[in-house]
């Protein structure tokens, strides 16, 4: 593989903790497919791990709870022909449901008032444009 996979910062997949599992793939590949085991299942034991910090690990467990099956997280890759090409599509795709999983919730939106001119210059246009259209009817050509 090619080296660790950064989830955030300094926080990158344990390579020890992901279990791997190979199995034939649909689709391209002639007569080759039938006989190499290219689709990569992808597991990691989200539950288990000390790998990343307690809040993002609960915060992970939360965001991913409908993905989870007794607290582990599975990945499949099979686009390509190749399982070493699966195998790093697999951690990247993995490292990435992590790291948007573990992500920090956003600010609350600070309400703000629009200001007086602005509303007023719309409503001004707008009465501009209903007499511009106005001006169009046919009832005063005669």
């Amino acid at each position: 593989m090619s080296g660790p996979y950064v989830i955030r910062g300094a926080v990158h997949l344990p390579e020890a903790e992901l279990l791997w599992r190979f199995s034939r793939s649909s689709g391209p590949g002639g007569q080759h497919v039938n006989t190499s085991d290219s689709q990569v299942e992808l597991r990691f034991d989200l539950a288990a791990t000390d790998a990343l910090p307690a809040v993002w690990k609960e915060r992970a467990l939360d965001r991913l709870a409908g993905r989870l099956v007794g607290g582990v997280v599975t990945v499949r890759a099979s686009e390509h022909r190749s399982q070493w090409r699966n195998r790093e599509t697999a951690a990247v795709r993995l490292a990435a449901l992590l790291a948007e999983a573990t992500a920090p919730p956003p600010k609350p939106r600070k309400a703000t008032r629009i200001p007086r001119g602005i509303n007023e210059r719309r409503l001004r246009e707008k009465k501009q444009r209903a007499e511009t259209k106005r001006g169009r009817s046919a009832r005063d050509w005669h």
